[in-house]
């Protein structure tokens, strides 16, 4: 299993990464490391002003290559399997004013 470590330091930067149409939540990570998909990771989460890192466990289902179209970053999304911090409760009240949006997100 794989470690990642990811700071998100305003709510539009997290707005951006989130990934509200996979069942349990999950988050793009800008990366230029070739993970496949279905690699298992744990990911460590600095939200926006919080006082602790939240992990949790996940799973690869979304790449990015280096070039791909319309310049966006290249990086993985990461499914979450196992949340025990609840984080996507978290960043969901977070981002609650941008989920309605229609501004551009790095995955769909």
């Amino acid at each position: 299993m794989k470690n990642i470590y990811v700071e998100f330091i305003s709510e539009r930067e997290l707005y951006q990464s989130y990934m509200p149409f996979l069942k349990n939540g999950g988050l793009f990570y800008k990366t230029n490391a070739k993970l496949e998909l279905g690699t298992e990771v744990i990911l460590e989460v600095s939200l926006p002003d919080a006082l602790e890192n939240s992990e949790v466990k996940g799973e690869v289902c979304w790449l990015t290559p280096i070039g791909s179209q319309s310049g966006t970053p290249a990086g993985v999304g990461v499914s979450f399997t196992d949340d025990p911090d609840n984080i996507r409760n978290q960043i969901e009240k977070y981002i609650a004013r941008f989920l309605n949006s229609s501004d551009p997100t790095l995955t769909m």
